[in-house]
C-alpha cells in the first residue's frame, strides 16, 4: 500500500511540475510575439487609446507582475478575457473542444483497431509477404507528411470521386476523411511498435516452453503472448492518443474542422493571449492526464514498476 501511495504520490508531482513549465513557457512565448493592442485599434487610433486599451488589458504592469497574476488566475480555473472574441477565454475554448475530442477520439479509434491486429499478424507470420506489405504501409503512413495526406485525400475521395465532403464538420461523413488522415501515423508507429514487442516475447523461453507442451500457434499467441506485450503497445497507444488530441492543428486547418486546435492557429495570429494560454493549458492537461493514467495502468500489468 505505501509503496502504491508512493508511486501515485511521485507521479502526481511529476504530473503538477509539467503543467507549471507548460504554462510558464506558454505565457513567455506569447509575450515575446508582441503587443496585441494594435490588432484590435484602427491604425490612425490615438496614443491615448492605445494607453488605455494596454491598461484595460493589464499590458502596462510589469512582467513578473502580469506572471504572478496569470498564474494565481489560472489556479482559480481564469484564464481571463479573449482579446479577439470578448468573453471568457476559457468558455471559447471549451465551445471548441467537443469537435477535437470527436476527431481526436475518431482517429485514435480507427488508428487501434487497425495497428493491433496488423501488428500482431506481421510479428506472427514474419517475413511472410503479409509481414512485409504490412510494414511498408505503416512506413508509408510515417514518413507522409498529414499535410500531404490530407489534401491528397481530398483530391481523390472528393473532387475526384464525389464520394466524402471537402471539409467542416457536420455528420459521419465528414469526420471520415480528417479522421483518416489524424489517424495514419499514430496507426503506423502502433503497429510497428506492436510487431516489435510481439516478436520479442515470442522469442522467450516461456513461449519455446509453450509449444513444447503442444499448445497451438494461436494459443501461444493470444493467452501467453500479447499480455507480456502490452506494456510498450500500451505506452504508445496513450502518447499516440494525447498527440492526437495535442497534435490536430495541421488536420483541422486543412479540413476546416471547427476544433481547438485551429482556433488556437487563429488566436496566434491575433495575439490573443488568454485563449492560447487556455488552449495550450488544456492540451497539456489531457497529455498528462493521458500519461498519468498509462502510469496507473503500468503498475497494474506489472508490479515491480511501482517498486521502481
Amino acid at each position: 500500500m505505501r509503496g502504491t501511495l508512493g508511486f501515485l504520490a511521485h507521479r502526481l508531482l511529476r504530473a503538477l511540475i509539467a503543467l507549471w513549465l507548460v504554462s510558464t513557457v506558454v505565457f513567455v512565448v506569447m509575450r515575446l510575439s508582441g503587443d496585441p493592442v494594435p490588432l484590435l485599434l484602427p491604425p490612425d487610433a490615438p496614443r491615448s487609446e492605445i494607453f488605455r486599451v494596454r491598461a484595460e488589458l493589464g499590458l502596462d504592469r510589469p512582467l513578473p507582475v502580469q506572471y504572478a497574476t496569470f498564474l494565481a488566475n489560472v489556479l482559480r480555473g481564469d484564464f481571463g478575457r479573449s482579446i479577439h472574441f470578448r468573453e471568457p477565454a476559457a468558455r471559447v475554448v471549451l465551445d471548441y473542444l467537443p469537435a477535437t475530442l470527436e476527431l481526436g477520439l475518431a482517429a485514435f479509434a480507427f488508428a487501434v483497431v487497425v495497428a493491433v491486429p496488423i501488428g500482431v499478424l506481421s510479428a506472427a507470420r514474419r517475413n511472410s509477404l503479409l509481414d512485409h506489405a504490412a510494414m511498408g504501409v505503416a512506413l508509408v503512413g510515417q514518413a507522409a507528411p498529414t499535410f500531404f495526406l490530407g489534401i491528397l485525400f481530398i483530391l481523390l475521395l472528393s473532387l475526384k470521386a464525389g464520394l466524402l465532403p471537402t471539409g467542416g464538420r457536420g455528420d459521419w461523413h465528414h469526420l471520415v476523411l480528417p479522421a483518416l488522415t489524424l489517424g495514419i501515423f499514430a496507426m503506423a508507429s502502433i503497429a510497428r511498435l506492436t510487431r516489435s514487442a510481439v516478436l520479442e516475447v515470442l522469442r522467450a523461453d516461456f513461449i519455446r516452453t509453450a509449444r513444447a507442451k503442444g499448445l497451438s500457434e494461436r494459443l501461444v499467441v493470444v493467452k501467453h503472448t500479447l499480455k507480456n506485450a502490452a506494456i510498450p503497445v500500451l505506452t504508445i497507444t496513450g502518447l499516440q492518443f494525447g498527440t492526437l488530441l495535442g497534435g490536430a492543428v495541421v488536420t483541422e486547418t486543412v479540413f476546416a474542422w471547427p476544433g481547438m486546435g485551429r482556433l488556437a492557429i487563429q488566436s496566434i495570429y491575433n495575439r490573443d493571449y488568454p485563449v492560447v494560454q487556455c488552449a495550450v493549458f488544456l492540451s497539456a492537461v489531457v497529455f498528462i492526464v493521458i500519461n498519468f493514467v498509462v502510469d496507473l495502468l503500468y503498475g497494474l500489468l506489472d508490479p515491480r514498476v511501482r517498486r521502481a
